[in-house]
């Protein structure tokens, strides 16, 4: 008698518990705005990682520089051994002989949090022109040139000005030509900002574009439409053609700029063992790619599992802050040398994180790879000739 009774109470309690957990969830899920409107994609299955791709663990040869000194180093550049960086703190830093200076502050403070990001500015791409001074993309303002010296900021191209009808939201990489007269830069969307770019890779959304600026008539060309989170560009040693990393379909774009198949494109690398943030020459001819997250295979990819789920993907916002969501990224950190024909040459890895987490870009210079980071409070730089 005594355990029958126990049975049916804690039956009851059970289903008490479980219909006061349940049918709140299940309003939430029905009466909640979801933030995102997800398409549909394919991937196919992400390449095996063997041979050169062979996980390893040679990124946790690197070692951190300035930690705890500077905030999201997203892109650096040199001039000689000076280096450059843009923070998540909105500045460019100037960093000579261990000694770290702002060299300018594109927006103003306060930037303390995401929210603050549109004021702060967020300078991403940067690089260096032919007559050493900065080329800077900031996601928010737009396309400045800087004086590495005087820290003299000229503001090329607004994010305010529309090119062809459509705002620019997410300014995101840069590259530009031996002669500085052309720079071709990204992107990533007219609707979302770089606070809220989880959103965008969740959202799956086709609405990124690589631009063409000419620095001398100050036009504007629409050079390719329809990219699904353009990322970092780069452009062939010989100038004939622009790679743009499309990261929410893992794979890299060519865009042919001369030649006689100017104005064509195709595909240079497809189905890559990661999402591909920026593409940088590598001294060998090739290309360094940093990788944002990766497709372990074998193992789980979530973005690959939720392609062709909208409806879960729905459910996930509804419930979750994107915040929230980004901390189930694992901290596996990937950075890929391709040939000069898109072949996997070779490939470092830090499987945990534990030393190069979340890396941006990978930057050759004098034997070194200096690893920018979108999050991480610090550089990493590794010798090239000890892996």
């Amino acid at each position: 008698m005594t355990s029958t009774y126990s049975s049916k109470v804690f039956r009851v309690t059970f289903m008490t518990l479980a219909v006061t957990l349940i049918i709140p969830l299940l309003g939430a899920i029905l009466l909640l705005e979801c933030p995102i409107d997800p398409q549909p994609l394919s991937f196919k299955e992400p390449p095996i990682l063997t041979g050169v791709l062979e996980p390893n663990i040679k990124l946790r040869q690197a070692e951190r520089l300035f930690e705890n000194q500077i905030i999201g180093p997203e892109s650096i550049v040199n001039i000689d051994d000076v280096l450059f960086t843009g923070t998540a703190d909105g500045k460019i830093l100037r960093i000579e002989d261990g000694e770290i200076q702002t060299l300018a502050q594109l927006g103003h403070g306060p930037c303390r949090t995401r929210e603050d990001e549109p004021d702060c500015g967020r300078p991403l791409g940067i690089r260096v022109g032919p007559n050493n001074t900065l080329f800077v993309a900031d996601a928010y303002y737009g396309i400045y040139e800087i004086n590495p010296v005087t820290g003299e900021v000229q503001m090329l191209l607004s994010t305010k000005t529309p090119i062809e009808g459509q705002k620019l939201s997410f300014l995101n990489d840069l590259t530009l030509t031996r002669d500085g007269r052309k720079i071709y830069f990204t992107d990533s969307s007219s609707k979302w900002q770089r606070r809220d770019f989880p959103l965008l890779v969740m959202e799956g959304r086709d609405d990124g574009r690589l631009f063409e600026y000419d620095t001398v008539t100050k036009e504007v060309k629409v050079l390719m439409v329809g990219l699904r989170f353009p990322n970092g560009v780069e452009l062939s040693p010989a100038e004939d053609f622009v790679l743009v990393a499309e990261l929410t379909l893992a794979r890299i774009r060519r865009y042919y700029v001369s030649g006689l198949m100017k104005g064509g494109a195709d595909m240079f690398v497809e189905n890559m063992p990661g999402f591909p943030d920026n593409i940088r020459r590598s001294s060998s001819g090739g290309y360094w790619v940093a990788m944002s997250a990766i497709r372990p295979n074998p193992g789980f990819s979530m973005m690959d599992f939720l392609s062709e789920k909208p409806w879960i993907k729905r459910i996930i916002f509804k419930l979750l802050s994107q915040d929230t969501v980004i901390k189930f990224v694992p901290r596996y950190s990937l950075v890929i040398e391709l040939g000069e024909t898109g072949s996997y040459k070779r490939s470092f890895h830090d499987p945990n994180g534990m030393v190069v987490a979340y890396v941006s870009e990978a930057h050759e210079h004098d034997g070194y790879l200096y690893l920018g980071s979108f999050r991480s409070p610090f550089i990493c730089r590794l010798n090239l000739e000890h892996v």
